[in-house]
């Protein structure tokens, strides 16, 4: 009976090292089927899983009080596992160079509870090389074992996409590889146990890595691409998004649009990439020229923002800005590289009030990570902007005319001298003004409706 026999018959288990916005719904998945672990070294998450709370959003907390999953903060609870997917994250530091310590880490810790018959999977994005040349060295040295000999190691890279609700682990086929045949087929067998999409079967685990880190690098440049004709159509005066659904007619139109990359795969991965062929003596070009301009597009955005102010004869330093949504994308709690940020820190720069509406972001990933408060929608009032940076569901249901409102002075402020003058302007009225600027950066209003209601618009 092999390891996936056992798995199946329940005589082993499976751990998830690492339980966050990728591994959680692995560890979800495969506890339908059959027994898990799983571990994650922030005791207060563990608690919040045990409670039946899932600070993630991905499964909801209804599946989470329902799940079997074993959860712990003890790593010596993997000793009881045979079977074991490394799903942490693997960011960038801040000069763009890789940064593997939380799968070193992971790897040590792993290597520590190693057990003789025993195959790891890493799930973490890293550049061709990670898995074999830096993890397996870890898990030899802690462990005492030898790979190959006592225990097998494959990767497996996560496709998952936080906050989507149709391409899901079970909806998208897993690439999964092995260091040999033997450890291939019972990686592939155990992941067929949830990805009803099926497996393919990578050459090697260096390709499996070099797939991973590609998809991402891909879309990235796309991105950039329609980011740069968006800079070049504002220059012109013509609207990016009437553009691309133009060209959308044609069949093999790629359906990017602009926007502000961030999260911690699309504008992290790249550099891994990046990063590994400066290693071997080659200057990426197109990929790190694409990330350049991504990079960049939260300082562009501030800056039109400020643009439209002037012309609608706002006194910047001193204004009020209200920036709606922080996550790095819609539907998701995660703050993680978020390049919204980008536009808040510049926009300070300038002397800018800003305050950030977000009922969907992590609070406390917020004030952690950025020492950024989220206030409530009703909290704002006498803004000089509105900038819709993340289009999250909560957001979909507020109108123009709600819009409006917000520009309209405090009531705890005495105004009435302004309300005259406001009055009795040849300019009309603060609501039939068009100095209410409307910074929409993914455009989920019509531009036509938002000019006619008489706001400053602009967007991407």
């Amino acid at each position: 009976m092999n390891l996936y026999e056992k798995i199946l018959n329940k005589k082993e288990k499976i751990s998830l090292i690492g339980l966050g916005y990728v591994g959680m719904p692995i560890a979800v998945a495969f506890a339908k089927k059959v027994d898990v672990i799983g571990f994650d070294v922030n005791k207060e998450k563990i608690g919040l899983y045990m409670n039946g709370i899932d600070p993630t959003k991905e499964v909801g907390n209804e599946v989470i009080k329902n799940t079997t999953i074993d959860f712990t903060s003890n790593d010596l609870r993997l000793k009881e596992s045979k079977f074991h997917i490394v799903a942490v994250p693997t960011p960038v530091r801040d000069d763009h160079t890789p940064d593997l310590k939380p799968i070193k880490s992971a790897s040590r810790t792993l290597g520590k509870n190693l057990t003789k018959g025993s195959i790891v999977v890493y799930e973490s994005t890293v550049y061709p090389g990670v898995t074999e040349d830096v993890c397996v060295p870890i898990l030899e040295e802690e462990s005492g074992l030898k790979c190959g000999v006592d225990f097998k190691v494959g990767y497996s890279p996560e496709r998952i996409n936080p906050g989507d609700k149709v391409h899901r682990l079970e909806t998208i086929v897993k690439v999964v590889s092995g260091q040999d045949e033997e450890t291939l087929d019972i990686v592939a067998k155990v992941y067929e146990l949830v990805v009803d999409a099926g497996v393919y079967k990578a050459e090697s685990i260096k390709v499996a890595e070099a797939a991973k880190v590609i998809e991402n690098s891909q879309r990235d440049i796309n991105i950039a691409f329609m980011n740069e004709l968006s800079i070049i159509f504002n220059k012109l005066g013509i609207d990016t998004k009437a553009v691309l659904e133009a060209a959308g007619t044609k069949w093999n139109f790629l359906n990017f649009s602009p926007g502000l990359v961030g999260g911690h795969c699309i504008g992290v991965d790249p550099y891994y990439l990046t990063y590994k062929a400066e290693q071997v003596g080659y200057h990426s070009q197109i990929i790190l020229s694409g990330r350049t301009i991504n990079d960049d597009m939260g300082k562009y955005v501030a800056e039109s923002t400020v643009k439209k102010m002037i012309k609608a004869n706002k006194q910047i330093n001193g204004s009020k800005v209200a920036i709606f949504g922080v996550t790095f994308k819609e539907n998701t709690p995660d703050v993680r590289n978020t390049k919204v940020v980008d536009v808040i820190q510049e926009l300070k720069e300038y002397g800018v009030d800003v305050k950030v509406v977000d009922p969907v972001a992590d609070k406390e990933d917020l004030r952690n990570e950025y020492n950024i408060k989220s206030c409530n929608i009703d909290e704002i009032k006498g803004v000089d902007a509105v900038i819709f940076a993340v289009p999250h569901d909560e957001f979909k249901s507020i109108q123009l005319e709600d819009i409006k409102k917000m520009f309209e002075p405090m009531e705890d402020i005495n105004t009435e001298a302004l309300r005259e003058v406001a009055v009795t302007s040849e300019f009309g009225t603060l609501t039939d003004r068009d100095d209410c600027v409307l910074i929409d950066i993914k455009g989920m209003f019509n531009r036509n409706d938002a000019k006619n209601a008489g706001f400053s618009y602009w967007r991407l």
